[in-house]
């Protein structure tokens, strides 16, 4: 880290640093590692493990970068960040660091939600406002923000008791996409369907599955079969984009055959 440090200073040294690294802030870098950790995980989906030890260098690299701003800012620097994580790691892992004892896999999830909590409380205790949705980030992807703020609103007792109810509330949400689409206000369409997209990621967590696994690998399947389309239709001469609807339909089908084996 020291090494990786001192690379990280001479790209912001006023005289002789990178001019791009220099005129960096905070904003503009928190893009690039939103990226990188995308990049990290894409790495990991796709078995690709030197791909992932290069991947991990990157995403390091967006901690030296944040820590060598602040330290110029006279805000903190990497040993303090070192401290802090290390600190909460041995605050949330008192049957690791401590004598505390845990049964299971379950039975610590539960204790690190409630040292969690502790923590939130002690920060509300200093003054800071405190709410259950408390530190869930908002720059974090649509989906994966909204499954953790249902998380936390069912800590609290805040959800449905049967999943039959979710699936109501999403017929319900439907039905009012419907109703907006009829009307010219695109606002209250996105409003509308915003809210059908919060209610499948919730049916999604009653049901147990990870929204998120599920729509990357709806992605992906959309991908596989979306090409073997376009190269069956050029094989046979034809013209996507001047294709009549049932052409196309066809063409789909026949993809989705061809890819049955992959997408099971």
């Amino acid at each position: 880290m020291k090494t990786l440090l001192s690379v990280m200073a001479a790209l912001r040294d006023p005289e002789r640093g990178c001019p791009w690294d220099l005129e960096q802030t905070f904003e503009s870098i928190s893009r690039h590692t939103i990226e990188e950790a995308y990049e990290v995980a894409d790495a990991i989906r796709r078995g690709d493990m030197a791909e992932l030890k290069e991947e991990l260098g990157d995403l390091l690299f967006q901690v030296a970068f944040y820590s060598q701003m602040a330290r110029e800012e006279g805000l903190f620097d990497f040993d303090d960040v070192e401290r802090g994580i290390v600190g909460k790691m041995r605050r949330r892992h008192p049957h690791v660091f401590g004598e505390e004892q845990v049964a299971d896999a379950r039975e610590q999830t539960l204790a690190w939600e409630r040292h969690k909590a502790e923590e939130r409380a002690l920060k509300a205790a200093a003054g800071e406002a405190q709410s259950r949705l408390d530190g869930v980030a908002r720059a974090l992807p649509a989906l994966l923000r909204a499954e953790k703020l249902q998380k936390r609103a069912a800590k609290a007792g805040f959800d449905w008791t049967e999943v039959r109810g979710v699936f109501d509330k999403v017929r319900e949400e439907l039905a009012e996409v419907e109703a907006a689409a009829d009307g010219a206000d695109v606002d209250a369409l996105a409003d509308e369907l915003g809210d059908l997209l919060f209610s499948c990621c919730n049916l999604a967590r009653h049901l147990g599955v990870d929204a998120e696994h599920a729509l990357r690998g709806a992605n992906d399947k959309f991908d596989r079969r979306f090409r073997i389309m376009e190269r069956s239709m050029s094989g046979d001469g034809v013209d996507l984009e001047n294709a009549d609807s049932d052409e196309m339909d066809r063409y789909w089908e026949a993809a989705k055959g061809a890819a049955a084996g992959r997408d099971a």
